[in-house]
């Protein structure tokens, strides 16, 4: 398995939750999210994800409101 880049992950992280020792390291920041029945911030838009509700139904009514690519 290779190492974790965090420096290319931050490029590509949305999380907007100050602080977050998990940005940039997205398998301990998809365990803890799944953990909690939640998905990462990284599968919402900008504006959805601001909210903190990151539930799976949060996700499903996202998706199916806006389709794949916001």
């Amino acid at each position: 398995m290779s190492e974790c880049n965090k420096k290319k992950n931050m490029s590509k992280c949305n999380c907007s939750y100050n602080p977050c020792d998990r940005k940039g390291v997205c398998c301990e920041c998809l365990v803890y999210h799944w953990n909690m029945g939640e998905l990462p911030a990284c599968l919402f838009p900008d504006d959805v994800e601001r909210s903190y509700n990151r539930s799976v139904e949060n996700f499903i009514k996202t998706y199916q409101e806006r389709g794949r690519w916001w």
